[in-house]
């Protein structure tokens, strides 16, 4: 049994890096983004996702994982950007990284040419990805697999520093999605504008750009003062991801 345990630990810890948001990250994700929807938008998406709310198959990609047929989507969760460097500069991963799978697939979405399944996969990992794409530790600097490696406590237990992003910050405030999201302020139209008119380089470089302040973990026990530091950029980028990924759907389909 100890050996099964140990080969199952290296084969995690060979891997790229780990999921990004947790399932309530990727819900609140999709809630706030139901919140800014058109209405034409909104009722072509209740066709394509069968009904499925935005919030409940966030977690699509995550959830696939265990399916070997969909082995070839697990580099496309994140992208490495070493400091100093540009996303043009970086070298690219030959499977492919969030930055370009989020670019073709917004580009074959608005093709009209796919059909009724493929549309509503590609709309899944639009959705899902929009989301990775703003957890900071999803553009990594090459060094740790996006804090895979960089083991650290929460709250005097095991967790390393992209456990503590994607679910450990987020399930310890014990709101739900829905709850989450509420509480989330809205920000003015002129805001929404700016936010939707962004690129995905630009929601790529913003994440880069947080990275050096999430790395200062001291002697890497965290709980209280780290999350009080951070929760604010945790919910910032979550109503970010959310009202961004409403105007690609807006863009698409309203």
């Amino acid at each position: 049994m100890k050996t099964v345990i140990a080969v199952f630990l290296f084969l995690i810890s060979a891997t790229g890096p780990a999921l990004s948001w947790g399932p309530t990250g990727h819900r609140v994700v999709g809630a706030v983004a139901e919140q800014y929807l058109t209405r034409k938008a909104r009722a072509r998406l209740a066709q394509v996702l069968d009904g499925q709310s935005i919030a409940m198959v966030a977690t699509w990609m995550d959830e696939v994982r265990s399916d070997p047929a969909y082995d070839h989507m697990a580099d496309w969760h994140w992208v490495t950007i070493p400091d100093g460097m540009s996303y043009a500069d970086a070298e690219k991963n030959p499977a492919g990284d969030i930055i370009s799978t989020l670019n073709r697939v917004i580009d074959e979405l608005r093709s009209g040419s796919l059909s009724p399944a493929e549309e509503r996969e590609r709309v899944f990992i639009l959705i899902h990805l929009v989301g990775d794409l703003h957890m900071p530790l999803h553009v990594g600097n090459g060094k740790d697999r996006g804090g895979n490696d960089a083991r650290v406590s929460w709250f005097n237990h095991p967790s390393n520093l992209h456990r503590v992003w994607d679910a450990d910050m987020i399930d310890d405030t014990k709101l739900s999605y829905t709850e989450f999201a509420a509480s989330l302020k809205r920000p003015r139209e002129q805001q929404i504008k700016e936010w939707q008119q962004s690129g995905i380089l630009v929601w790529a470089e913003e994440s880069k750009a947080y990275r050096n302040k999430i790395y200062e973990i001291g002697d890497g026990r965290l709980g209280y003062r780290y999350s009080y530091e951070h929760m604010p950029m945790v919910r910032q980028r979550l109503l970010q991801a959310g009202i961004r990924l409403a105007g690609i759907l807006n863009s698409i389909y309203g």
